[in-house]
């Protein structure tokens, strides 16, 4: 008994002491309300316990969603955390056992930048206390390319319980039964799920005041691809540290607030090109964050990537009275207008960098008083309109107005700008009320510059069309929050320090002011590049391998797609034989052959009306099937077409029965299933680059390549090399857009790059 015991004790010294020497912090910090840390560990590890403590909570142990793997490191994030200093714990599972541990230094978190209207009347939007800890009695969902479609919750007064999936969950909140609050953390790149509405998801209580909804992203690369998100009679909403990119829903833009809502934050979000819509204005999509018909709303902090139209700002409302917004510590970035564009509302603009705008900043129509306030203005054409006056209406080539054709954004009645302590630098034309330098500049003015925050606007400055007046919110005591502004220099700092998401997010892009600061089209590379866009997350504690090809419409291609998976069929091999595929149909030899990793095929199944494929998984997997090579076309999975491309394709499918039938004519050479891995397992990740490339792309796996092939937009086999080096020349290619096909002794992967 005693050697026993003994051997028991030297077996957890061992793997005590393994354990300590296993794990390497390679990165650590705080953010708002956030701290997280990155780390390399070993292979006998199974999955990890993160603990965080400070000087009042010891070894607190994270839900196991937020420690995710990203083929090179791990990384652990922690939100809803007080300002204050914190240590993180990480500490290895071996065998189901917790084994030693590796602890941080002091970590400081930052408490968030809680200031403008949306916390008027002692409101404080979203699922968090105002000091950064979830509200009482929080639900906490967590949201992956996993789980969109098949997370569940009981939601009070929902039409239909347990309501399944992300949207569905959050029509059950739009009775505003549910006074739980919701926080909505989402994990890496999620695209389209299977249910939305008209391809957004829509945030709806009801206006119910004791209900709260967070929607967050989780570390630097949670990513809404191709969805939008939808707020409209809701109350006390937050969204925060989420990237929008490829949107190409029916309302087209961003993030919208449609109608009826009231305390509402948006903040630290990352905003890029959407889908380009119908409109000659929508190549780089429609609205980035735009609000109407809402009240008391904050948009803080955000990142705009070269967006159109950025802040669309009323439309319907018809009164002047009750509607409030605060802009402030945005970044707009290169992107061409409306930052905001102006109806009706009380508009306090402040802080705000505004870097390279090629059409123009503030605009003010029908009515709205906006207060533009210690901004920092670099190369913006027109830093301030107010509509048919002023520059708005102003033709240089006659030297005179034009009301008719020359109105740069609007031809509604105008509105009022109050501006303070503003730095302009490279503006094309900027007209303050009564400037001697210009004419008339008391009916002819873009803004009135005041010489304090306190100054108050006379009723006699009336807008030339509309003959409105600035109503003077922001110096009302009634209406205006408390707030410190900083100088337009330090507004700047702050900005590009601290705006878009944690750590500027995972997607970086460089400007070229010389020639971006006065474009307004579409960045082509930049467009590329997201539509290109793939995270580098491999897979989620608790939550497996990060599924490639999920989402709606399905997927082709993709990276990782395996050679052999934990179910293969190979009917060069077997024919229609399977113990685990029910298979009816006809074979051929004549077909061609297809090389697919280390494997000759020779075979194939016919797809025909007759041709079927029946077969039944426990769990939700990832199937690939692979057709001849360069073959383009569709297959039915579960009576839904999938695109093929490029001869593969990869897709999830659920748990239960499944089914494989005929859409295009087609030859199926191998199919094959592969379940989540753990937390631990790592998969083949591939780069190339630079996108877009030029004279040679280079290739970055951890594999040997064994073969690359690049196919034209038609699907023409363009070029092809057996055992290639880490460069393949492409000088001879002609630019556009090119799919590459690579096969490594691990697995086959496909990606689109543009040629210069």
């Amino acid at each position: 008994m005693k050697r026993a015991i003994s051997s028991i004790i030297l077996i957890l010294f061992f793997a005590a002491n393994l354990s300590s020497q296993s794990i390497t912090i390679l990165d650590k910090g705080g953010w708002f309300e956030t701290a997280f840390v990155k780390f390399e560990a070993t292979e006998n590890i199974d999955s990890f316990s993160v603990y965080f403590s400070n000087s009042n909570i010891s070894e607190q142990r994270i839900d196991d969603q937020l420690i995710r793997n990203y083929g090179d490191f791990f990384r652990a994030d922690i939100p809803g955390l007080k300002a204050g200093k914190y240590a993180l714990k990480i500490v290895p599972i071996i065998e189901g056992t917790e084994a030693g541990g590796i602890q941080t230094d002091s970590i400081e978190v930052l408490a968030h930048d809680r200031t403008g209207f949306a916390f008027s009347n002692g409101r404080t939007p979203g699922a968090y206390k105002a000091d950064g800890t979830p509200k009482d009695n929080a639900v906490v969902l967590y949201i992956s390319e996993n789980t969109k479609n098949n997370i569940s919750l009981e939601v009070n007064g929902a039409n239909e319980n347990p309501s399944i999936g992300i949207e569905t969950i959050l029509e059950g909140f739009k009775k505003g039964a549910d006074n739980r609050p919701l926080i909505v953390r989402f994990i890496g790149q999620i695209t389209d799920p299977e249910y939305l509405d008209k391809g957004d998801l829509v945030v709806e209580n009801k206006n119910n005041a004791a209900s709260y909804i967070t929607l967050e992203g989780i570390g630097e690369d949670a990513t809404a691809d191709g969805w939008g998100i939808r707020v409209k009679n809701a109350s006390n909403v937050e969204i925060r540290n989420l990237a929008f990119m490829n949107t190409d829903s029916d309302e087209g833009d961003d993030l919208g607030l449609q109608q009826d809502n009231e305390y509402i934050w948006i903040h630290h979000c990352d905003f890029f090109y959407g889908g380009a819509g119908g409109d000659s204005d929508q190549a780089k999509g429609d609205g980035a964050l735009d609000c109407k018909r809402s009240t008391y709303v904050t948009f803080s902090y955000n990142h705009f990537w070269d967006t159109g139209k950025s802040n669309l700002l009323g439309l319907s409302e018809g009164t002047t009275e009750g509607y409030f917004i605060t802009y402030h510590h945005n970044w707009y970035d290169h992107s061409d207008s409306r930052h905001p564009r102006v109806r009706y509302y009380s508009a306090h603009v402040y802080n705000n960098y505004y870097d390279g705008i090629a059409k123009y900043g503030v605009g003010s129509t029908l009515g709205s008083s906006v207060f533009v306030e210690g901004n920092y203005f670099r190369n913006c054409k027109y830093p301030m309109l107010t509509s048919m006056q002023g520059s708005d209406v102003f033709d240089e080539s006659s030297n005179t107005n034009d009301y008719s054709e020359k109105p740069t954004f609007s031809k509604e009645d105008g509105g009022t700008i109050k501006a303070y302590n503003n730095y302009m630098v490279g503006q094309h034309r900027f007209v303050a009320y009564g400037d001697s330098n210009y004419p008339n500049s008391n009916v002819d003015f873009d803004a009135f510059v005041t010489s304090s925050r306190e100054e108050i606007i006379p009723a006699t400055v009336q807008s030339s069309y509309g003959s409105n007046t600035y109503n003077n919110f922001d110096t009302n005591n009634e209406i205006m929050y408390s707030y410190v502004a900083q100088s337009p220099e330090e507004a700047k700092a702050t900005v590009m320090k601290n705006a878009g998401r944690i750590n500027g997010g995972d997607f970086q892009w460089t400007f070229n002011n010389s020639t971006e600061d006065t474009n307004y089209d579409v960045i082509t590379e930049l467009k590329t590049a997201l539509i290109n866009y793939e995270t580098q997350l491999v897979a989620i504690q608790g939550d497996g391998a990060i599924e490639t090809g999920g989402g709606g419409t399905g997927s082709s291609g993709g990276s990782g797609e395996p050679i052999a998976g934990d179910v293969t069929h190979n009917f060069t091999t077997a024919g229609l034989n399977s113990d685990f595929f029910d298979i009816s149909g006809n074979l051929s030899d004549s077909k061609g052959t297809v090389s697919y990793g280390d494997l000759l095929l020779t075979q194939c199944l016919k797809m025909e009306s007759s041709t079927n494929i029946n077969f039944i998984i426990n769990a939700t997997a990832t199937l690939t099937l692979v057709f001849n090579e360069g073959f383009s076309g569709e297959i039915k999975v579960n009576g839904e077409s999938k695109t093929i491309t490029s001869g593969v394709l990869s897709t999830t499918i659920p748990a239960g029965t499944n089914v494989i039938t005929k859409d295009d004519v087609a030859n199926l050479y191998l199919i094959s299933i592969d379940y989540p891995s753990s937390i631990n397992e790592l998969q083949e990740k591939v780069s190339i680059y630079p996108i877009p490339a030029n004279k040679e792309l280079n290739i970055q796996t951890s594999s040997k390549i064994r073969q690359v092939e690049i196919y034209d937009q038609t699907g023409k086999l363009i070029l092809k090399e057996n055992f290639p080096t880490v460069k393949i020349n492409i000088e001879s290619l002609k630019s556009g857009i090119y799919v590459l096909k690579l096969s490594s002794n691990k697995s086959v992967h496909i990606k689109r790059f543009s040629k210069k």
